[in-house]
């Protein structure tokens, strides 16, 4: 994805925030403490934090959370969610933040939003020594039969690269923050953790509704992958009728500041 396509996508969620905040999953416990585990203190940044869908858990976790998003329709349903936490206009290419003043930078379905170029250091300049960058992703568990059929007939704008165990696991191999002026990063460590969302054929149609693929699509386009969803849906057992348990992992990625 090109520069311009990146942003393109990066700031379509303010239009669907509402439908964001009530349809996209929350991330699984076990997952944020994993990517808290090495941190030496309670002050955690959760950084491109939307809607708050990080946010809430990082809260019930950690006594000092600051939450810091740039899109004003996504901050305004953080707030509602989180009335609680502190929560900051900015970006992590501008985070608004004072030198060494976190122990954890946490990202949900963020980071790879992130120009890594300019955010790299600003994490590094709020990151105090020892602390963690740590980034979240929820993925479908394709490894399951209909899961892997959605995938298919979804298609990439719906559920796309990092969206499956195994393209998210090769897509985030490789990530690695290198020496930023004086400060070093070490290994990345990747871990996934089961997760699961109570869905019904429509609330989940809903949900795949709200990626940034299908929210830059053209509306007639988009219509009809939805309508293809909600028939793929209808077609199976596990999903035709009532709720069912979309089956998910969340996905952790953590890098320690040395």
């Amino acid at each position: 994805m090109d520069e311009d396509a990146r942003r393109r996508h990066s700031s379509s969620f303010g239009a669907a925030a509402t439908a964001y905040a009530e349809h996209r999953p929350d991330y699984a416990r076990a997952a944020v403490m994993w990517a808290l585990e090495p941190a030496p203190g309670a002050r955690v940044l959760d950084l491109g934090a939307g809607t708050g869908k990080l946010t809430t858990t990082l809260a019930e976790v950690s006594g000092d959370v600051t939450a810091v998003e740039p899109d004003p329709a996504m901050l305004a349903e953080l707030r509602r969610a989180a009335p609680e936490v502190r929560a900051l206009s900015g970006s992590a290419e501008a985070i608004p933040l004072p030198d060494a003043t976190v122990d954890a930078v946490v990202a949900g379905n963020a980071m790879h939003w992130f120009d890594m170029a300019v955010a790299g250091p600003e994490i590094a300049r709020v990151l105090a020594p020892g602390g963690v960058l740590g980034g979240l992703w929820n993925v479908v568990d394709d490894r399951v039969d209909w899961v892997a059929g959605l995938a298919v007939v979804s298609g990439s704008a719906a559920i796309g690269p990092r969206d499956t165990p195994a393209s998210w696991r090769a897509a985030t191999a490789t990530m690695h923050l290198p020496k930023i002026g004086e400060v070093r990063f070490g290994s990345p460590e990747q871990e996934q953790f089961p997760h699961g969302q109570r869905r019904t054929a429509d609330s989940l149609v809903a949900t795949l509704a709200t990626r940034a693929g299908m929210l830059v699509m053209p509306e007639r386009e988009r219509m009809e992958t939805l309508d293809r969803i909600r028939a793929y849906l209808a077609s199976r057992p596990e999903t035709a009728d009532g709720e069912f348990t979309l089956p998910m992992l969340t996905c952790a990625l953590r890098v320690r500041r040395l």
